[in-house]
């Protein structure tokens, strides 16, 4: 006796079991639009990093008053440059004056503190207002700066500096 009759079924399953697996994905399918994330207070939170500084950042509706720390950020940062740094992603969305910042930075030194409320804005502002993601990604705002300090070497003064070498 052959058994092809009962091989036939069995691949048939096999198949049709396949094909119950397989979902129906259309090609044309656009991306459902991303949903705001704020808290019951009005606020979108996100961390921002550069170098070893990290900064924990809240953004609501309001006048542009930015508070680092407990203090004005003119009491914090005081050269403009780094005023200028954490401003950046509120200008090149056209949104100047149109939030309050309150967030606090650890580690790092003054500069990396200013990139890292910096990064800590950008992605708040893409919680609060996904529609501005592409004018953020493309500032390069979005993207974590991950030039960090290299480390000592032994056999080494420094990273990469010698002692001096004496021929005799």
């Amino acid at each position: 006796m052959i058994d092809i009759p009962t091989e036939v079924q069995a691949s048939a399953k096999v198949k049709a079991t396949a094909k119950e697996v397989e979902t129906p994905v259309a090609a044309d399918a656009a991306p459902a639009p991303r949903e705001p994330k704020i808290d019951n207070l009005g606020r979108s939170y996100a961390t921002g990093k550069r170098k070893d500084a990290v900064a924990r950042v809240w953004i609501k509706r309001g006048t542009g008053k930015i508070v680092v720390n407990k203090k004005e950020i003119e009491g914090f940062f005081a050269r403009p440059v780094l005023r200028m740094i954490i401003n950046q992603p509120f200008a090149a969305t056209e949104t100047e004056k149109n939030f309050d910042v309150m967030c606090t930075v650890k580690g790092g030194g003054l500069s990396g503190q200013a990139g890292a409320v910096r990064h800590g804005i950008s992605k708040a502002l893409d919680l609060f207002n996904p529609d501005l993601h592409k004018i953020l990604r493309k500032g390069g705002f979005l993207t974590r700066d991950s030039r960090v300090v290299e480390r000592k070497k032994y056999g080494k003064a420094k990273a990469r500096r010698s002692f001096q070498f004496s021929k005799r």
